[in-house]
């Protein structure tokens, strides 16, 4: 793994792992602030124009949720490790379907595996780049819903025990033949009540203010634009790269302007280098990392790339 000492002072990495509650409310407080403005906005203006809008908002929140399951997945949000815990589950990756107690591991993996054929996300590079046919195709599968459709059966046959968890394209079929009605209902019920959970309660609270078809947008957005953000996100992290096996060249920091931010880089996930280098280091810590990295020459040797679109272009071999 690199070494984020040949880079910063022991005082500077103190400074940058350390975690403020402050700090991390307002991260959650952003992302369901948005939320909450994407629904306000169909209900008050219904139309056609609108309900795309909100799609997208909150598609790319929904992915907002995924990065807030991310960093608490790291414990690298609030200062409290049963605050990242009851954050991750109930703000992030429960109403997105998910579970950050099943991410955490998983998802560890991947930095001490990062490029490697032992990678658990390894597939999720490949394929890029593609011709511009098959890019759109991509793109239209996310859109269409039927990337999210996949995506959830999966999800829900994880929370079953039917398969093994894993967010990569690689599906393990778990063994059933000893397996009882009851083990069966046990793990469908421990898996699955924290997201019947809060769904219910995101309905109650649409149907409380007169709106309960808003809830539709959500549903919506997570079999459609949030797949379209999190590939985009995804693509920018590690695919097209120059090594897999460099840790200079296998991790891409990407820059974002305000609706890049909006929908494919919450909570500066965008800054993924540095994300490599300090995973420990919340979120809201990562801009002034990055800043210290390109002053000392980091970038020399890492990947910046200068927005996302650049991204799209060399995913379609336009660049």
């Amino acid at each position: 793994m690199l070494n984020p000492a040949e880079y910063l002072t022991a005082a500077e990495r103190k400074t940058l792992n350390t975690k403020n509650n402050f700090k991390g409310w307002l991260e959650v407080l952003h992302t369901w602030a948005w939320i909450a403005v994407a629904f306000a906005l169909v209900g008050f203006f219904p139309n056609i124009l609108t309900i795309i809008i909100a799609l997208f908002i909150i598609g790319g929140k929904q992915l907002g949720c995924a990065i807030i399951m991310h960093d608490a997945g790291h414990y690298s949000i609030f200062e409290n490790k049963k605050t990242n815990d009851f954050v991750g589950k109930w703000f992030a990756s429960y109403p997105i379907l998910n579970d950050v107690m099943k991410y955490r591991p998983y998802h560890l993996r991947h930095h001490l595996t990062t490029g490697t054929s032992e990678d658990p996300d390894i597939s999720l590079t490949k394929g890029y780049p593609a011709n511009v046919k098959s890019m759109l195709r991509k793109f239209g599968r996310d859109l269409s819903g039927a990337t999210g459709i996949k995506a959830q059966l999966g999800m829900l046959s994880m929370h079953l025990g039917l398969l093994k968890y894993s967010l990569s394209r690689e599906i393990k079929r778990l063994n059933q033949s000893e397996r009882t009605w009851s083990e069966f209902f046990k793990t469908a019920y421990q898996n699955l009540h924290g997201p019947i959970i809060t769904n219910i309660l995101l309905f109650g609270i649409l149907w409380a203010i007169g709106q309960p078809y808003l809830y539709l947008l959500w549903i919506g957005a997570l079999l459609t634009t949030f797949n379209f953000c999190l590939r985009i996100r995804s693509m920018a992290e590690h695919s097209m790269v120059d090594d897999m096996e460099n840790l200079y060249r296998n991790t891409r920091t990407t820059k974002a302007n305000w609706l890049e931010r909006m929908l494919f880089a919450p909570h500066h996930v965008n800054y993924h280098a540095e994300h490599h280098l300090m995973m420990a280091a919340p979120s809201y810590n990562l801009p002034k990392l990055h800043q210290l990295l390109k002053e000392r020459g980091f970038y020399e040797k890492g990947l910046l790339e200068t927005g996302y679109w650049n991204i799209v272009k060399q995913a379609m071999r336009l660049k």
